[in-house]
């Protein structure tokens, strides 16, 4: 069945392709969004391996935010203050670009405020965040338009019922989604721009001869004058000499919880754990660094140790004696590396590619589309 295209689905779907994206994440459709706003002559043909976008784009917490006071002091040790600000810059102005595209209605946007916790026996990290805070309001105010951005917040810790929790640092500036609906926004503006999405398309290789792009799949043949390789966490795969890791989130939802008190979003242990409410749900996700061996993997599941460790913090520490009942568990993959930012880059001539979000998919996502889309058509 290789290359069996009639002439219509040649005509129509296959040739004089002049851009292929592949990957139908945030990245890849806000790419193809861009090109076709930017050019609307364009023929964008987007190839997507999963039925729904694979990785982390469906499948992450709906977390529109840009980083807690632990993460930002964590990048100050191993980047300059210039390099972390212009990052946090980045994403805040990255999640203004996608509420921009896609309205906050469509996406259901909410901005609660984000908290950073610290749990019993933890007071020494808590104090040293604590006493940087003045440094890192100064150092990234200007990156939300001049406010400061963390404040301490320990006299709320009792009325969300916290357990074993003993400061808390507060964040107004950030925001949750539901990314389901994300993601169906952007398809259709994509659709309504007449950009074309195949899914069920997994690409085995990338050919450049030069005056045109081969991208060979299990259902044949592609070619276009330029590609565009928004695949994040599996760049690899196509490309193994890129810094990309991958690294896999496993997250649950509990059942409905009778008057939940949480509203916003919630970290701990360095962003490496984190909470949110939903439809009158918590969802929390993490443990990666539990076993980082073990999650830095492109296979999808769950590991006993981590989903013994979200149990035990969800019945124990986030909705302590309420015998919370799980349902729904899943896992996702994200794309990280040794430094911040993200690569958009030209791999070769007329391919390019931008990957490794570092977790920060929904913050980053639009912008490195965008950066993408001016790298290739420039």
């Amino acid at each position: 069945m290789d290359n069996n295209f009639s002439y219509w689905e040649r005509t129509a779907y296959i040739d004089d392709t002049d851009v292929i994206i592949i990957g139908s994440g945030i990245v890849g459709l806000s790419a193809a969004l861009h090109l076709k706003t930017r050019e609307p002559g364009l023929k964008v043909l987007v190839l997507e391996r999963g039925f729904l976008p694979s990785g982390a784009s469906t499948k992450n917490a709906g977390f529109a935010c840009f980083g807690t006071a632990s993460e930002q002091l964590e990048a100050l040790k191993h980047t300059s203050e210039e390099e972390v600000a212009k990052l946090a810059s980045y994403k805040w102005h990255g999640l203004q670009r996608l509420r921009q595209n896609l309205g906050d209605d469509n996406i259901n946007y909410h901005q609660h405020g984000g908290y950073e916790l610290f749990m019993n026996g933890e007071e020494h990290r808590a104090e040293e965040a604590l006493d940087h805070l003045p440094r890192l309001n100064d150092l990234l105010k200007a990156a939300i338009g001049g406010h400061d951005i963390y404040s301490v917040a320990d006299a709320k810790i009792a009325g969300f019922g916290f357990n074993g929790v003993s400061r808390m640092i507060y964040n107004p500036f950030e925001g949750q989604i539901h990314t389901g609906k994300m993601m169906r926004a952007l398809l259709n503006k994509c659709y309504l721009k007449d950009v074309l999405v195949l899914n069920g398309c997994e690409i085995s290789s990338i050919h450049n001869y030069g005056d045109y792009i081969c991208v060979k799949s299990q259902h044949g043949d592609f070619k276009a004058r330029k590609v565009i390789m928004a695949t994040n966490a599996f760049a690899r795969q196509l490309y193994p000499e890129l810094h990309v890791r991958p690294g896999r989130g496993q997250v649950l939802v509990t059942k409905p919880i009778p008057g939940l008190k949480l509203k916003g979003t919630y970290h701990f242990q360095s962003g490496y754990y984190y909470f949110r409410n939903i439809d009158g749900r918590v969802l929390f996700g993490g443990g990666r660094n539990l076993d980082f061996a073990a999650e830095e993997t492109p296979e999808f599941g769950h590991t006993d140790a981590v989903k013994q460790k979200l149990t035990a913090y969800l019945n124990e520490v986030i909705l302590p004696g309420q015998g919370a009942e799980i349902d729904y568990w899943w896992s996702g993959i994200m794309g990280f590396g040794e430094e911040l930012s993200p690569i958009v880059k030209q791999l070769e001539p007329n391919i390019f590619c931008a990957v490794r979000c570092n977790g920060m998919g929904v913050a980053m996502g639009s912008l490195v589309g965008e950066e993408v889309a001016k790298l290739a058509f420039k």
